[in-house]
């Protein structure tokens, strides 16, 4: 068969770009492309050193780094790209990528990392967190949003299967699109994230300090908490705020190589976490270490962490995104800490290797081809795949479909 993998755009190498390095991985002979792609060479090497054939706003002005001001382009500029060569498209979406036009001998499927967030129910919180509540410019968001939302869910109908990457995003491509999905969690490198038994007496939290992450609101939970030692890695526009909410227990260290990431998640005593991620996977790779998570209770993080209800619990959560309501978990999890080991939390982050991806996506992929070329005849698709019915494996071990009334 002849593939193309499709993503939205390549600036940075982030939780996306996991999943679709895992993509390339498997199908390495695959065609890549996206809106943009300013990679580095470091970055690019990951995804097995392939360029992707981009669009027009790869030559526009600041293209690099301005791109999300093109967004009213990109729907036009995905567009763009020819896919008629191809007999299976797989997008990596979590913008626009699921837009590419395909034909009815193509198979499209999609792999959703979420729909358009600040499109659709995130609209309200990103537009507070632009400052653009009212005037003019606000006005020109939400018209703007508003077209995004009728694209997104028209260009839903182009695609053949969905793939969320949690069952709290096969809930959103429902409420959005009123499709069913089947879940296939991200790959977590849960090899280089190594298990490690002797804690010590801090907490930790790790990652860019953004709007949605909440790090300052941890920061002032720990700053009413004297006794007890927080330390935080990462940078971001959040730093400010987080530096004026610091007291001495607190040590804000910026950004720090693997290393030193590594190092301090083997030995925390517990990973603080206050998003509302669509997966998240800091709080897996903290599990790898065997070490336990503190978590607000919303998101994909409920299907990742083990809350002391579990027979073999790795985690707390708390209700809120306040300082109040985490002081009240870290307090419930010093009480807990007896009945969470280490063993059970790295067993807990195992669920999502990057190896059981390769063999969930593979398996589903192959699975759908053989499904049309069966039931279709062989004109369905140019090409049979390369699986037979006795090398394919119809059923996941967490790759769930997501049924909806």
């Amino acid at each position: 068969m002849k593939i193309a993998i499709v993503h939205d755009w390549l600036v940075t190498y982030a939780g996306a770009e996991r999943v679709l390095a895992g993509l390339i991985e498997t199908w390495p002979d695959a065609d890549l492309f996206a809106v943009i792609d300013f990679l580095s060479d470091e970055d690019r090497a990951s995804l097995g050193g392939k360029r992707a054939t981009t669009t027009f706003i790869q030559q526009l002005p600041k293209a690099k780094t301005h791109y999300q001001k093109y967004l009213p382009l990109m729907p036009l500029a995905i567009e763009q790209l020819d896919m008629s060569a191809y007999d299976l498209v797989i997008s990596s979406s979590h913008a626009v990528a699921k837009g590419v036009l395909t034909g009815p001998n193509q198979l499209h499927i999609s792999y959703v990392h979420s729909p358009i967030r600040y499109a659709w129910d995130l609209q309200h919180q990103y537009l507070h967190e632009a400052s653009l509540d009212r005037g003019i410019k606000a006005k020109l968001a939400r018209m703007l949003l508003h077209y995004m939302r009728m694209w997104d869910q028209r260009t839903a109908s182009g695609v053949d299967e969905f793939i969320a990457n949690s069952h709290f995003i096969g809930r959103r491509i429902n409420k959005s699109y009123r499709r069913e999905s089947t879940v296939i969690y991200p790959p977590v490198d849960t090899r280089n994230f190594t298990l490690y038994a002797e804690k010590e007496d801090f907490y930790l939290t790790a990652s860019r300090l953004v709007p949605y992450k909440r790090i300052p609101m941890i920061v002032e939970a720990f700053s009413r908490m004297p006794d007890k030692k927080l330390i935080v890695i990462g940078a971001g526009p959040e730093m400010d705020k987080a530096r004026e909410l610091a007291s001495p227990n607190v040590t804000l260290m910026g950004y720090q190589n693997f290393a030193v990431l590594l190092h301090h998640m083997q030995r925390a005593r517990a990973f603080v976490f206050a998003a509302e991620e669509d997966f998240g996977i800091a709080p897996i790779e903290a599990q790898a270490c065997g070490t336990p998570v503190i978590a607000f209770g919303r998101g994909g993080v409920l299907e990742t962490v083990r809350g002391v209800d579990h027979p073999e619990p790795t985690g707390v959560f708390y209700d809120e995104q306040t300082a109040e309501s985490l002081i009240a978990a870290i307090g419930e999890f010093e009480a807990q800490a007896h009945h969470i080991f280490p063993d059970a939390c790295r067993a807990s982050a195992e669920r999502f290797s990057t190896e059981r991806f390769r063999q969930e996506i593979k398996a589903f992929v192959e699975t759908r081809v053989l499904e049309i070329s069966l039931h279709q005849g062989q004109d369905a698709l140019r090409h049979q795949p390369t699986a037979t019915p006795a090398n394919v494996t119809p059923v996941y071990p967490t790759a769930v479909p997501m049924k909806h009334a």
